[in-house]
């Protein structure tokens, strides 16, 4: 469709026969996220506040499509880049978010690190010298105060303000170490994600929540024995990056509860399940 049958198609959303209006809409979202740009240009030039609010739930439905099939895509194709996930999440928020910048940001992050990192020294020493610059000179910390906040699930919204929540601070943290080469990855506990080190000689685990604290399987042992529930190998062993972005949605799902937003709460199930297909649940 050229812009002026699009043009005539959005003068027609307000019609006051419902089925005339609402085949509008449909037609308009088979369009697909191309006619994104001259929906926007529409609702800037409308003075239709009916009109510029269906254009809005439009667009939104639209970008929401898109979320979802760039992640169905990201997992299809094995769910290799774990910044490639968190950013299709943060673009739910932030649909203009550009994942160049992230890349940019992560890497003058590593960068940072790298100039005072030693690959020579152990395990331990090494994730001691990341913590000190990460949580002291970067100084990224747990978001307390907020804890339950959407924007603690966007990992762009973190990178700004170095507050966010165990899962996010565990990505950048972890995509930090795995570019220092080290065999760092995320772990699924209940009610908390960490990360572990794993190499063939060694395993420890790291609590970045926690200011990045190094603690060992028996004190997993004991955590899980605290929460009386039935020991899991997972609660102990390496998860997949699609694990962490399924994990990071439950979240945002849990935050949109604590706020009574059905909408919002509907939305993200609708994306999480979307990576559900196939897939072992977290």
């Amino acid at each position: 469709m050229n812009q002026k049958e699009i043009k005539a198609l959005i003068s027609l959303l307000d019609d006051e026969d419902h089925e005339v209006s609402q085949h509008v809409e449909g037609k308009i979202l088979s369009l697909g996220g191309t006619v994104i740009p001259f929906l926007e240009t529409e609702w800037e030039e409308s003075f239709n506040p009916i009109v510029q609010r269906k254009i809005e739930e439009l667009i939104h439905e639209l970008q929401l499509s898109i979320m979802i099939e760039r992640l169905q895509a990201w997992k299809n194709g094995g769910g290799l880049d774990l910044l490639e996930g968190m950013w299709i999440i943060a673009t739910y928020h932030y649909p203009d978010l550009s994942i160049e910048k992230l890349k940019t940001t992560i890497e003058q992050l590593y960068y940072d690190i790298w100039i005072q990192f030693q690959e020579e020294m152990n395990a331990v020493d090494q994730v001691k010298r990341i913590n000190s610059i990460f949580f002291g000179v970067m100084n990224f910390a747990a978001n307390t105060k907020n804890f339950h906040s959407p924007t603690n699930s966007m990992i762009n919204s973190v990178l700004e303000s170095r507050r966010g929540n165990p899962i996010t601070l565990c990505v950048i943290y972890l995509l930090i170490a795995r570019k220092l080469g080290m065999p760092v990855y995320g772990v699924n506990l209940p009610n908390l994600f960490v990360l572990t080190y794993k190499s063939d000689k060694t395993q420890f685990y790291i609590n970045v929540f926690n200011r990045g604290i190094i603690f060992s399987k028996t004190d997993i042992d004991h955590y899980i024995a605290q929460l009386n529930i039935k020991s899991k190998e997972i609660f102990y062993q390496p998860c997949t990056n699609l694990e962490i972005v399924q994990r990071v949605l439950r979240n945002l799902i849990l935050s949109y509860e604590k706020t009574s937003e059905q909408d919002k709460i509907r939305e993200i199930e609708k994306i999480l399940k979307s990576t559900l297909d196939d897939a072992p649940e977290s």
